[in-house]
């Protein structure tokens, strides 16, 4: 590491934390098994003496980083301990933490001498083979006065592209060996890292810029050694070799969204705005002035697609490794290190930051018969399909329109008003959730005093008024509610069977006038199902945590003949209860969809969007669920 004119630091813990001694990635998260087909990709990604399976379809996964490790290779007073126990850790917790790939910063060794390098490149075999990585040079490991046009090095030799040539993310290198490239596919998806010379010469840079010709819809990491430089507040600024590449190569790359760096110390990180207006995470990451030369010290980035957000930690396995009750005192304080530029939190719109070079394609409508597994009673859909009579966005619903039911079993439902609604309390829509089979949904405007809203009814002889579901059911629909959530909507229906579970035989309920099945909408926004089952008596009702406004939602009811569960969003929610419960204890009343009945009456009416509906006569997986695309 040379300092160039900036002054080296101490950057003190704001806190010191003791981890377990056995830890996981927790940014990067569990990866959860996945279909054939992604264990396939996984096993590919790893390569074939891999301990645990990379799972590249999960949306979880995690980027390992690793800065200056020179004075682990420093002459005779070289321990390659550390960082052989942060390659056995990685190794050891691919599956578990998702690990996709790691990368070094550069400075792999202190003098670059073939005694330092062959020692480091020996190191690095307890990782080769399975975690795909790369390495890039540093100051430290080639002459520092020179670019990446000055020919042969003993870290050419170990670390040049015939070091990668195996691993199946390898893309290539330049023509001086000295930067390189891998593609690895993560999050469903294919990314670029850029591993670059610490001083990238003009044809580098042309070499670099092809690359990201060649993949233009890949999301960039960059990756070298000297990019920023921080004071002791974290803050990072661009130093003159950063800022040449900024210039000649990021700002102009929409494709590049974070750059990586060591060589200064303290860690810091900034954000800069590409020519694109969109953001560029720019971080330091180096450890060498910690003690014991850093210990291997790794950064992960737990990337996490689903909560649109990358969660940062830093920490050393070799200590970690270690018995805690025997840690010394500086090691216990450098286990991990929890201040502001060494763990937190990015929040990234992936799909919004990626929108200019790799435009996410809508999926299509699916047809009907697409999406009716075996057992499906009823399905409908308020696209030109289902209804036949559509009409624009913002169009009211006529009463007496007709949706059908696309199974041909004949629970076709008929539109009316609650009470004297008007026109808006039922519009067409085309706002649709993005997994929904049909581009199409109602908005409904119910609410209370005085009650209104809409309803869609079964006719009086349809099959499923009658269907008491003893083999078990799946019940969805897909709901939006309004931002802002305006009114007093407490207990409003969203589905439900007209009737009174009191006529059933029933005395265990609430009251005996609240109707056998119905999917209701607590004060709070808590989704409530409650059901009296065909064969019991008793209540069983299932709650959701509180749910959003502002975005669309799928509500899947499961029942297997024995018990219900409730999802919200393909996850299971934790208020489903274990009592027993076999069927629904229909009367032979209507199926309704936008109300719930109280003693045969309905009160409001559901407010918000509503999409495809359906009914299958038996317990389905979430990976059959109407979102599923298999």
């Amino acid at each position: 590491m040379s300092t160039e004119g900036q002054t080296s630091r101490r950057h003190p813990l704001d806190r010191r934390a003791l981890l377990r001694a056995a830890v996981a990635v927790p940014a990067a998260g569990a990866a959860a098994a996945g279909t054939a087909t992604a264990q396939a990709q996984a096993a590919e990604a790893a390569g074939p003496t891999s301990r645990g399976r990379f799972d590249a379809e999960s949306p979880r996964f995690a980027l390992a980083v690793l800065p200056d490790t020179q004075y682990l290779f420093d002459a005779d007073s070289a321990d390659p301990a550390p960082l052989r126990a942060t390659f056995r850790y990685l190794v050891d917790e691919r599956s578990a933490a998702n690990i996709a790939f790691m990368t070094h910063l550069g400075d792999v060794t202190e003098h670059g001498t073939e005694d330092e390098i062959a020692l480091a490149a020996d190191t690095f075999r307890t990782l080769h083979g399975k975690v795909p990585y790369s390495v890039l040079a540093g100051n430290h490991d080639v002459s520092s006065s020179t670019d990446d046009q000055r020919g042969d090095s003993a870290y050419l030799a170990a670390f040049g592209p015939e070091r990668y040539s195996a691993m199946p993310t390898f893309g290539g290198a330049s023509p001086d060996g000295y930067n390189s490239y891998h593609v690895l596919r993560a999050g469903g998806r294919k990314w670029l890292v850029l591993a670059l010379d610490w001083r990238i010469s003009d044809k580098g840079l042309e070499w670099a810029q092809n690359v990201l010709d060649t993949h233009p819809t890949l999301p960039a990491v960059l990756t070298t050694h000297d990019i920023a430089w921080s004071g002791d507040d974290g803050k990072a600024q661009l130093s003159e070799n950063g800022k040449r590449l900024w210039e000649a190569l990021v700002k102009g790359n929409d494709q590049i969204f974070l750059a990586l760096g060591g060589h200064y110390w303290p860690s810091g990180r900034t954000v800069l705005t590409n020519d694109y207006d969109n953001d560029v995470h720019i971080h330091i990451t180096n450890y060498q002035d910690r003690y014991y030369g850093g210990a291997g010290m790794i950064r992960t980035y737990g990337f996490d697609l689903a909560r649109n957000a990358v969660d940062v930690e830093t920490f050393s396995p070799w200590f970690l490794a270690g018995d805690s009750d025997k840690r010394p005192p500086l090691a216990a304080e450098t286990v991990e290190l929890t201040g502001p530029v060494e763990r937190f939190s990015l929040s990234v719109d992936f799909e919004a930051r990626f929108a200019g070079f790799a435009p996410s394609a809508p999926p299509k409508p699916r047809p009907a018969s697409a999406v009716m597994p075996r057992g499906t009673l009823a399905y409908w859909r308020f696209d030109a399909s289902g209804t036949g009579a559509a009409g624009g966005p913002g169009a009211t619903v006529e009463d007496g329109v007709l949706v059908r039911d696309l199974t041909g079993n004949g629970n076709d439902l008929t539109v009316s008003r609650l009470h004297s609604s008007g026109p808006d309390a039922l519009t067409w829509s085309d706002d649709h959730h993005p997994g929904q089979p049909a581009h199409a949904s109602l908005r409904f405007d119910g609410g209370r005093g005085p009650d209104r809203g809409a309803i869609l009814t079964t006719a009086g002889g349809a099959a499923l008024n009658s269907e008491k579901f003893t083999r078990g059911y799946t019940i969805e629909t897909f709901v939006r509610l309004p931002e802002p959530f305006e009114g007093d909507h407490s207990w409003m229906g969203i589905l439900s069977w007209e009737g009174r579970n009191g006529d059933a035989g029933k005395t265990t309920g609430w009251s005996p006038s609240e109707p056998t099945c119905s999917l209701n909408l607590s004060p709070e926004r808590f989704l409530q199902f409650v059901v009296y089952p065909h064969r019991q008596d008793a209540d069983p009702t299932s709650w959701s945590h509180a749910v959003p406004v502002g975005r669309w939602m799928h509500i899947a009811v499961v029942n297997d003949g024995r018990r219900t569960v409730m999802y919200v969003d393909g996850s299971k929610i934790a208020r489903n209860p274990s009592q027993p419960s076999t069927g629904i204890a229909t009367l032979g009343e209507p199926f309704v969809l936008g109300a719930t009945q109280f003693d045969r009456r309905f009160g409001q009416g559901f407010y918000g969007w509503m999409g495809d509906t359906r009914i299958v006569g038996r317990a389905l997986p979430v990976a059959e669920f109407l979102t599923s695309f298999g």
